[in-house]
């Protein structure tokens, strides 16, 4: 039997119907938009420096384990990062909420604290072991509004439009999880809330650190869109290292 054109017509219509119906009736079929989670790779040849997870294009970086505590709290570390000057950048008020992402011993934290009396800092990280160094520290310091808070790897475990600035001081390039742990923190902030990352520059051969433990700007702001931050400023007045200023939308 020959369908004429008209009847193809009406029968591709009544398909089409069916379909969208289909759809209406049970919305677990409707097709869903992709999500930036979606986009992790597993690769068995990497970099030896990397957990060959790849996000955007980039692997994940191992993460510095507790053991190294004492590097981040070196002495020559102010004159080789000049971490002052991070402090000094970000526009402190002083009844802001901040959070130390990823806070290891609570260096960064235990700076910004006194700028901020009326307000507090809560020093994310999630291994037990640089929280503990951290409580040791709060008591020795006698600082009061240093709050330290147990991270899993895909959730900062904040409360919800708490906060008006996180902070991440070359802890991002560690993630495992960036999408899911930038999806809580954005939640965490207050509309209008600020993100600030500092990583070593990535564009930058001559900054000694190994390749995966630095980034370059056009990842962390291909990163940072992937997750609805807008970019507003890149301040580079650190020897080393790029400190980038991001927002959440007001609404």
């Amino acid at each position: 039997m020959k369908f004429k054109l008209k009847d193809k017509f009406v029968f591709l219509t009544i398909g089409i119907i069916l379909i969208l119906c289909s759809w209406l009736l049970n919305p677990t079929l409707s097709p869903t938009a992709p999500t930036a989670s979606a986009t992790y790779q597993q690769k068995a040849i990497h970099n030896p420096d990397g957990i060959g997870k790849f996000y955007q294009g980039r692997e994940i970086a191992q993460v510095m384990g507790h053991t190294g505590a004492s590097w981040l709290e070196r002495p020559s570390r102010e004159a080789e990062e000049q971490p002052s000057k991070i402090v000094n950048a970000i526009d402190l008020k002083p009844n802001d909420v901040v959070a130390d992402i990823g806070a290891g011993t609570g260096y960064l934290s235990f700076r910004i604290a006194p700028l901020i009396p009326k307000g507090k800092v809560f020093a994310v990280d999630i291994q037990p072991e640089m929280l503990d160094i951290i409580k040791s520290l709060k008591q020795e310091k006698n600082i009061s509004n240093v709050e330290p808070i147990l991270a899993t790897v895909s959730n900062p475990n904040l409360p919800p439009e708490s906060v008006d600035l996180a902070i991440m001081v070359d802890a991002y390039h560690e993630f495992a999880y960036p999408f899911e742990v930038m999806q809580g923190i954005i939640k965490a902030l207050k509309p209008g809330g600020r993100v600030v990352l500092v990583e070593y520059r990535g564009e930058n051969p001559f900054v000694m650190i190994k390749a995966l433990h630095k980034m370059t700007q056009k990842q962390v702001k291909k990163e940072m869109q992937a997750v609805g931050l807008i970019w507003r400023e890149t301040k580079n007045l650190l020897p080393q290292q790029h400190l980038m200023v991001f927002e959440k939308p007001q609404t």
